[in-house]
């Protein structure tokens, strides 16, 4: 049997072991395509050899980037690894800018991108950068294809060097540089080896409860993610068929298409996917809309294991039958397990999706971990709503005395690209700093508590860096105050206190009577304004940390009254449990 030590090792390995007839599967022209591995590992060494032809050398950093997961990621991916290049997948949707910035940082010499839009945006800084040639894997006018590099290849008489190439390569090399989504600064470039990524995908495989070589997954996270790039070679290690989705838009019809066994997500879309299925069935009528929201109650009070009882498993076998089954039909009905990862899970939401037999299991991780730390299985009592699950093995956590989650592992990064003082602020021997606060219950299920620093994720899985956004939104003269929420909600939210003084000048100016402060904060007028400042303010912002919604607080905040330390910095956790009622309105209210 084929050992796996690095990355390109995984085809190989599924060649011997499942030999699939669709290994990574595409929809093209409205037509889902396959692959079998045998042509996947030939493709692969097709780019292999073409690159070779292109006098690309061992360490040489080659771009990739795609709107959508597809099959040639996954070719080009394993053709760029087996020369001892590295591949740099990158976000399809950051400014030209930031793709100058990693493309130059990275040294980039090649670069693979999917369709006009992101070959636009590089062609816009291509001669700032130290690019050799641009591929695109649609087929577009006159451009360079991808296809091109395929057909360099296909004279396999220089085969044998690819095959020295590969054997150069140690399980410790650097194979992939994934540079984070930077918010505050510029993006840094995580170093993961073939042994942090092939060591997290074998530990985890053991939480994982694949039918080998018969399951099926739908793809649709970013690839450039680590989660799902980790992800997938765990479903190639594992002989599951893989169909990579169209797009966000069309899930719902690629779920009832593909019928898969397996999918990942991030929290928002599992919200939004509830939020769907609770909109039907406030459209039901008398009887069935009873016995729809009797459904939701009961899975809302789920607990693994049978310990709500008998009667409560009676009815739930009852529930299963009329209501959930309907849930299963409508994502595509062999549905058995969902991954959940990059943000927290409310849970709510784990609780009632298991009840409906389709169990969503809580990881937790990051990209400097390769991911993945710890996760949720529902074996030998492996699941735990409100935890990530219990740790993988090889790696091991410890919590610091200041309550911060350290992890020491295989899986655990090379260090931040050319950035040494970065790496060592995060580094302590072999433990790695997460940045989380946490703890480890007596079961050894982990927890997160608390974020060390203020920066959170929205339930996107998308980083907002409050302090930044409060910092402009507080040059209004509007604003005195103003906290950025929206840890593990869809979309980041604002608390404010006005600046009562120039605002009730401001009334006056416009002939608006008030008698106190609760009046002022529900002026429709007032209203208007501030949002006025908001959208102006917002413009300087990325899309996903705007704020969408804001509530007035109709007191002012303090030391004495404990929103305040002594020197002026918010109590973000007194403010929440103070205002707790407005954020339950802003973000389950009715509007």
């Amino acid at each position: 049997m084929i050992e796996v030590n690095r990355i390109f090792d995984f085809p190989l390995y599924q060649l011997k072991k499942f030999n699939l007839e669709k290994a990574l599967t595409t929809k093209y022209n409205d037509e889902w395509i396959s692959i079998s591995t045998k042509e996947y590992i030939n493709q692969s060494n097709k780019i292999s050899r073409g690159l070779l032809r292109l006098g690309v050398k061992p360490n040489d950093k080659i771009a990739v980037i795609s709107s959508t997961n597809r099959t040639e990621w996954h070719i080009l991916d394993v053709g760029i690894l087996q020369t001892g290049a590295q591949n740099v997948p990158i976000y399809p949707t950051i400014s030209a800018e930031d793709y100058e910035y990693i493309l130059n940082h990275s040294e980039s010499v090649y670069c693979f991108v999917s369709d006009i839009e992101v070959l636009e945006k590089i062609n816009s800084i291509k001669n700032n950068t130290k690019l050799k040639n641009i591929y695109v894997l649609d087929n577009i006018g006159n451009q360079d294809n991808w296809k091109d590099v395929l057909a360099l290849g296909e004279d396999d008489s220089n085969q044998n060097e690819v095959e020295e190439r590969k054997n150069a390569v140690k399980p410790t090399d650097l194979a992939t540089l994934i540079y984070t989504s930077g918010t505050t600064g510029k993006p840094k470039g995580v170093m993961l080896s073939h042994k942090n990524i092939v060591s997290n995908v074998l530990d985890s495989e053991k939480r994982v409860p694949f039918d080998h070589g018969k399951s099926k997954a739908l793809s649709f996270l970013p690839i450039c993610h680590v989660f799902e790039r980790m992800v997938v070679y765990l479903y190639q290690y594992c002989g599951v068929e893989i169909y990579f989705a169209e797009s966000i838009e069309k899930m719902s019809d690629n779920l009832k298409e593909v019928h898969p066994t397996v999918m990942t997500a991030v929290p928002r879309l599992f919200e939004k996917v509830y939020d769907k299925i609770i909109a039907k069935g406030s459209d039901l009528k008398g009887i069935k809309k009873m016995l729809f929201f009797w459904a939701v109650d009961l899975g809302l009070r789920f607990k693994p294991y049978k310990e709500n009882g008998w009667w409560y498993e009676t009815q739930l076998k009852l529930a299963r039958k009329l209501i959930f089954s309907k849930w299963k039909e409508g994502l595509g009905g062999n549905l058995e397990l969902m991954v959940s990862g990059s943000a927290a899970l409310q849970p709510r939401l784990n609780r009632v999706f298991a009840a409906a037999k389709l169990p969503i299991m809580e990881g937790y991780g990051l990209t400097e971990t390769s991911p993945v730390i710890s996760v949720n299985d529902m074996r030998n009592g492996g699941f735990r709503v409100g935890t990530v699950g219990r740790i993988i093995d090889n790696v091991e956590v410890k919590i610091a005395d200041d309550g911060e989650i350290l992890v020491k592992g295989p899986n655990v990064m090379m260090g931040y690209y050319k950035d040494p003082e970065k790496t060592a602020e995060v580094m302590t021997g072999e433990y790695f700093h997460t940045g989380d606060i946490g703890e480890i219950d007596s079961d050894g299920f982990l927890k997160i508590t608390d974020r060390k620093k203020e920066m959170f994720k929205t339930s996107g899985g998308k980083y907002v860096a409050p302090t930044l956004l409060e910092n402009k939104f507080k040059q209004s003269r509007f604003i005195e105050q103003i906290m950025v929420i929206g840890e593990g909600e869809k979309m980041p939210a604002a608390l404010i206190q006005l600046n009562f003084e120039f605002v009730e000048e401001w009334a006056k100016r416009h002939r608006i009577k008030v008698n106190s402060n609760k009046d002022l904060i529900s002026n429709s007028q007032l209203l208007a304004r501030i949002q006025d400042e908001i959208d102006t303010a917002n413009k300087k912002f990325g899309k996903w940390e705007q704020i969408k919604k804001f509530e007035l607080t109709p007191d002012v905040w303090s030391i004495e009254a404990g929103h305040l330390t002594p020197t002026m910095k918010m109590k973000r956790k007194v403010i929440k449990e103070k205002y707790f009622n407005l954020i339950e309105k802003i973000y389950r209210g009715d509007n």
